[in-house]
């Protein structure tokens, strides 16, 4: 064992004892024999136990977790970065809550199976009671203050319902204080989450009504209704979207839908896209430039059309990420030289030792990385 050069830290649970021998100790030998013991002791890695799973609808399931106290606090609404190893490979990616986390601190993710997804994947087909997952701090700001007022639309699409879910059991957990609409779509019934809790959430709870939409099934029943996003659809089940505050989440696509169809009209609007939209490069403006990776020593000639995470990652390399969609900032490093320009936006930066986000940057010219 050697302390000679400890990389120790402590996290926000640590104690004055901790603190007080931390320069002593080795932080992956310590894991190793506690890790032994119980796989969710760590020195100051944050740790969380699968403590139950449940299947929530088709290719769906639902984690409860057990942090460590190691785990920052999360609230409703938030997501966080969920890590495992697959095939001797750190995989991370973002989930939202789905509970509100009470004093057992435990917290709940409903995790949709992507086609191709391997973290998704895994944590549907793989994980069972007892695994380890590590977790990232929370982040996003789709939360509600402690006392919420007047009238609200939540707008989920997909996998979006996930934060819209833990944002309504919170507003039910106090007595359901606001006015709240809640329009869910989905392409098929089968893909509902949630849906029996929603409903009796419905019936319990006057001033709030859900609406579902689904937008590839043959038939739908007396409480569905069926469509893609439009303004006739929404102008038939809310009447007052002048007093409504809304909450906005699913795909890139439908978020823009829902921003050009109501931003100007609500009385607020907030949303969050677990896919950007980012445009797409016309064929004549896509070359081939060269990617310096000034740590490793590696020189990649990726396409400029692509994101350098993804670039980077086709290389064969596995560099930090989480939402892929420039939020939580785990992909971030510095870029030595070069330009680089937003996916979403098209803004150039050709600025010297800057910070990029490589899931949502594309490389214009020649760059260097410190990776």
């Amino acid at each position: 064992m050697s302390v000679s050069a400890p990389t120790s830290s402590v996290g926000p649970g640590a104690g004055p004892l901790q603190r007080l021998v931390a320069p002593l100790i080795e932080p992956s030998v310590f894991d190793f024999w506690a890790g032994l013991i119980n796989p969710a002791w760590s020195w100051a890695r944050p740790l969380a136990r699968v403590v139950d799973r449940r299947v929530e609808a088709q290719d769906a399931i639902t984690l409860v977790l057990q942090p460590n106290r190691h785990c920052s606090k999360v609230r409703p609404g938030q997501h966080i970065n969920v890590s495992a190893e697959i095939n001797g490979r750190r995989t991370t990616r973002s989930y939202s809550i789905t509970n509100v986390p009470g004093r057992d601190g435990r917290i709940e993710i409903t995790v949709k199976r992507v086609e191709g997804g391997k973290l998704s994947t895994h944590l549907c087909r793989d994980i069972r009671a007892g695994d380890v997952l590590e977790l990232g701090t929370a982040f996003g700001e789709m939360t509600l203050n402690a006392h919420p007022q007047g009238k609200w639309l939540f707008l989920a699409a997909g996998s979006g319902i996930t934060p819209l879910m833990s944002l309504t059991r919170q507003l039910a957990t106090q007595g359901m204080p606001v006015d709240l609409s809640l329009i869910y779509w989905a392409k098929t019934r089968a893909e509902l989450c949630f849906l029996r809790e929603l409903r009796e959430l419905a019936q319990r709870h006057a001033n709030f009504k859900l609406q579902v939409v689904l937008t590839h099934e043959a038939q739908t029943l007396a409480d569905e209704a069926r469509g893609l996003i439009s303004a006739e659809q929404l102008a038939e089940l809310i009447q007052d979207l002048p007093e409504r505050q809304i909450y906005a989440c699913g795909p890139g696509g439908f978020i823009e839908a829902a921003r050009t169809l109501t931003a100007d009209k609500a009385r607020s609007f907030l949303a969050e896209g677990f896919t950007p939209a980012a445009p797409a490069l016309a064929p004549e403006a896509i070359t081939t430039v060269r990617v310096q990776l000034r740590k490793s020593g590696r020189a990649l000639d990726v396409s400029s059309g692509q994101s350098l995470l993804v670039a980077l990652e086709q290389a064969g390399m596995n560099p930090a990420s989480g939402c892929r969609m420039g939020i939580c900032n785990t992909c971030v490093c510095t870029k030595h030289e070069g330009t680089t320009s937003h996916i979403n936006t098209g803004d150039q930066d050709t600025e010297p030792d800057t910070q990029v986000r490589l899931c949502i940057s594309r490389a214009v010219t020649d760059i260097s990385l410190d990776i």
